[in-house]
């Protein structure tokens, strides 16, 4: 995978807010259970520093492991979690009290399709709707042509920490 990042977004980019269910159910819910260390399907809880506040923040994601790397996909766009991550250059992932550090390096558009195909085989049935009808079984340039929209971070794990 090459490391270098896509284009950063440009005013306008592909988003898709979350709707009230998304947050104050769906989010909060598996939030609690990855908090207290029961991973739904890979669930993290992300925390990243805010690029103006310095605050952490944090969010739930799918950690995604491909050929013994990992990363995170952005399924609803460039959200605020990837501004910051561009921000932060990493952050930490939580599961239950562990605790991991990891730096981050944002994948190019070219080699997001295999990535972007091994998240929808696994995730489909979550995010599908954010990827306008493309899916796993879709071809390599369909993955290309939505990759601009959904950003992907390689994560580099630090030592670890326990809270």
């Amino acid at each position: 995978m090459s490391a270098q990042p896509s284009d950063r977004p440009a005013a306008g980019a592909h988003v898709m807010k979350p709707g009230w269910f998304t947050i104050n159910v769906f989010n909060r819910a598996v939030s609690w259970m990855t908090r207290r260390g029961i991973s739904i399907w890979g669930s993290r809880v992300l925390a990243v520093r805010g690029r103006k506040s310095g605050e952490w923040r944090r969010t739930p994601v799918n950690l995604l492991t491909v050929d013994g790397a990992q990363y995170l996909v952005a399924p609803r766009g460039h959200v605020q979690w990837t501004h910051n991550m561009r921000a932060a250059g990493g952050g930490e992932l939580h599961l239950g009290r562990q605790v991991q550090p990891f730096t981050a390096v944002e994948v190019a558009d070219d080699d997001k399709p295999v990535l972007l195909r091994a998240y929808l085989k696994r995730w489909k049935a979550e995010v599908g709707v954010f990827f306008q009808g493309v899916g796993p079984d879709s071809t390599d340039e369909e993955l290309r042509a939505i990759a601009p929209r959904h950003p992907v971070f390689r994560v580099t794990p630090t030592a670890p920490t326990h809270a």
